[in-house]
């Protein structure tokens, strides 16, 4: 389903080989959160999906991993940005913007959330997955979400 949706919305959509439940489960023991359901669907189809002139429009289960890992860890970020800790970062716009999903109490809060680099700003831009991919394909230009 997924490939087939995101060939659809994205013309020259670039999609890697399918990540193992291994891969997968990998963020979820490094980063402490789980993966929502509809992103570990994404990721058995295809590691990764960069779109619109290479920009990681869904990382791979690595990149999550290690983009995650440096935001938590990069103590120049503490001083001028709130925690990242609740945060699944699962793209970029290539700007410096993230896509990516807040983490409650009782597992991940539903739909996607940008967090702004330059206001540290956190709010909900979609609903699902699906609704990311979809909003962000009918946008004009990088800013959709703003």
């Amino acid at each position: 389903m997924w490939r087939e949706l995101i060939g659809r919305l994205y013309g020259d959509a670039e999609f890697a080989a399918p990540a193992s439940d291994g891969e997968i489960d990998e963020i979820e023991r490094r980063l402490g959160q789980a993966v929502p359901d509809e992103l570990r669907e994404l990721l058995r189809q295809a590691n990764g999906v960069r779109a619109e002139y290479g920009s990681g429009l869904v990382w791979s289960a690595q990149e999550i991993v290690r983009e995650n890992t440096e935001f938590r860890r990069n103590g120049d970020l503490g001083g001028l940005y709130g925690s990242f800790d609740r945060l699944m970062f699962i793209g970029d716009n290539g700007g410096g913007d993230q896509f990516g999903y807040v983490q409650g109490p009782s597992g991940p809060h539903g739909g996607v959330y940008v967090w702004d680099h330059e206001t540290d700003e956190r709010k909900r831009v979609a609903t699902s997955l699906e609704d990311y991919l979809r909003r962000r394909a009918d946008a004009d230009g990088d800013d959709w979400y703003k």
